[in-house]
């Protein structure tokens, strides 16, 4: 029987980017550009507000917080004081707003972005017509120095989303969301990313050449995959599985990925074999295994990842289930 998340908070945006720091629950609110934290217990905290909008999170090893800002295509740093200046300016680097962030260790940050105007599309477009030839364009993942300097660009990757250090920090794992795969990257020893290597596909070879096809197989593809895109079917499907938020189970091995097409989050193993799935309410962005124990998995689920539509209906949620 699958596990179902019980509801922690509601009432937000677009909750996102989803950390455990110091005893307390970080996240971000993309719709209202807003950074919280949360203890556990009553409402969370509001702790600050970032120009641009607030997305990726993370910690220097001093404990300052780095943290995007999506449209103005930054990384900010927020000193002991409480003020909040420029790490880094990625604006010749990124087609699209920035997005989420790992922060490793020693203070290197890894930084992806959506590489077009994603939501500008989808409001006038199915989602599956991303996939007519030439497909969604690619973009980099920016490898940042600690100082906010850039070390380097991994290939084009699409629509790099959540990222995960491997526990012996020699690779970092991504979530191409539109690719609807995990890719593993070597950290080189600069700190940089060596060229990709697959670690699991969410979606089926078949389909995934169909959905690319330039002729009449794939405009028929792409065509039906529009008119089931309606929450009731999503609801009662299995696969694909596009990835938005990714985190490493208590095992250290496998990765529990937030599905943005449909309630879930699902545990994988590398090459793609889906071991659990957890059932949350809605669309879910982002997940992490921690807590107190270390045993809860948090869930940031929406109505709509839009942002302006979000930020109407405040139906975001952080969701959690006892693993």
């Amino acid at each position: 029987m699958k596990t179902t998340a019980v509801l922690a908070l509601s009432g937000l945006g677009v909750p996102e980017c989803l950390r455990w720091h110091e005893g307390a629950l970080w996240f971000s609110d993309l719709a209202h550009g807003t950074v919280h934290r949360w203890d556990g217990t009553g409402e969370a905290e509001t702790v600050l507000k970032v120009p641009g909008r607030a997305g990726g999170l993370g910690w220097l090893p001093d404990g300052r917080l780095l943290v995007v800002s999506m449209d103005e295509g930054r990384v900010y740093r927020r000193e002991a004081d409480g003020e909040l200046v420029e790490h880094a300016d990625l604006r010749h680097i990124v087609g699209g707003p920035v997005n989420d962030m790992l922060v490793d260790p020693q203070g290197r940050a890894y930084v992806g972005n959506f590489g077009f105007d994603y939501h500008a599309f989808t409001r006038e477009h199915p989602n599956s017509l991303l996939y007519a030839p030439p497909g969604p364009p690619r973009t980099p993942v920016a490898c940042l120095a600690p100082g906010g300097s850039l070390l380097g660009l991994t290939e084009p990757l699409l629509f790099p989303n959540g990222m995960l250090l491997t526990a012996d920090g020699t690779a970092v794992v991504v979530a191409e969301t539109l690719a609807m795969r995990l890719t593993r990257l070597p950290v080189n020893a600069d700190g940089s990313l060596a060229r990709a290597q697959p670690w699991a596909a969410l979606i089926s070879p078949v389909l995934w050449r169909l959905v690319n096809h330039p002729g009449l197989p794939g405009r028929l593809t792409r065509r039906i995959s529009a008119l089931l895109d309606h929450p009731a079917v999503a609801k009662r499907s299995a696969s694909p599985v596009a990835p938005d938020g990714i985190a490493w189970d208590t095992d250290g091995r496998t990765i529990w990925v937030a599905n943005a097409l449909r309630g879930e989050c699902v545990r994988v193993a590398a090459g793609g074999r889906v071991l659990d799935r957890v059932a949350t309410s809605r669309h879910t962005l982002s997940c992490l295994v921690a807590g107190h124990d270390g045993r809860t998995l948090f869930a940031a689920t929406v109505p709509t990842d839009d942002p302006l539509r979000a930020a109407e209906l405040n139906g975001g949620r952080i969701e959690m289930a006892r693993l």
